[in-house]
């Protein structure tokens, strides 16, 4: 049984010693729940998971994030209530938890092997086939990027632009797999992406044909 406090309260009986532990119970258990409504209702991509495995998966984030609220008590600012802040950490660590999962086995190499362009075709297209005409000129655009990517960057340019600017892998995953940090990839990408504008250019096509050749 959870009991109703104060923003106040919560914050003072975390902190308070002989207080805390039954307060951090009852946090965890709010949390718990709101997790799994979270997994249970809100992931169709967890739908094939039994029940039981979405509670485990609760009760893990849930224990994560009722630690991480407790780190960082002198962030809340009481402009919402404290239930509603520690909610808001909870899922926003089931998010990144589960997105880490998906990536787990990503792999920059296995992505970019013998200039693998299939997932970026993918995205470029859309779901809708253009007619013949913009198809013939989109599979020709596709062989002049291929060349600019292999010709115009590094190899370690051309991992990132490709990862990120067209398969949509996140940031921090892309940037733990080359061993870097968010800013140092965002650097690495602006200046791939004006190399290969350069390159472009000097083949006398301009980036807003390109712009204008893929709007879906």
């Amino acid at each position: 049984m959870t009991t109703d406090r104060t923003n106040e309260e919560w914050v003072s009986q975390l902190r308070n010693p002989d207080m805390q532990s039954q307060a951090l119970e009852e946090l965890r258990e709010r949390l718990q729940r709101s997790v799994f409504y979270y997994l249970s209702q809100e992931r169709s991509d967890l739908r094939g998971l039994a029940i039981t495995e979405l509670e485990e998966m609760a009760q893990d984030l849930a224990q994560d994030a009722t630690l991480r609220v407790l780190d960082n008590l002198d962030y809340f600012r009481g402009e919402s209530r404290f239930t509603t802040w520690a909610n808001k950490i909870a899922i926003r660590i089931a998010i990144s938890e589960l997105r880490r999962a998906h990536y787990k086995d990503f792999s920059l190499d296995v992505l970019t092997a013998d200039g693998d362009f299939i997932s970026a075709r993918a995205s470029l297209m859309g779901e809708a086939p253009p007619n013949p005409e913009t198809a013939a000129e989109r599979e020709n655009m596709f062989k002049v990027l291929d060349e600019a990517l292999k010709n115009a960057l590094t190899e370690r340019q051309y991992q990132a632009l490709v990862a990120v600017a067209l398969n949509n892998i996140p940031m921090d995953t892309v940037a733990e797999e080359l061993g870097t940090n968010r800013n140092a990839l965002y650097k690495l990408i602006h200046d791939a992406r004006r190399k290969l504008k350069t390159y472009l250019e000097e083949q006398g096509l301009s980036t807003d044909y390109l712009l204008r050749l893929f709007e879906r």
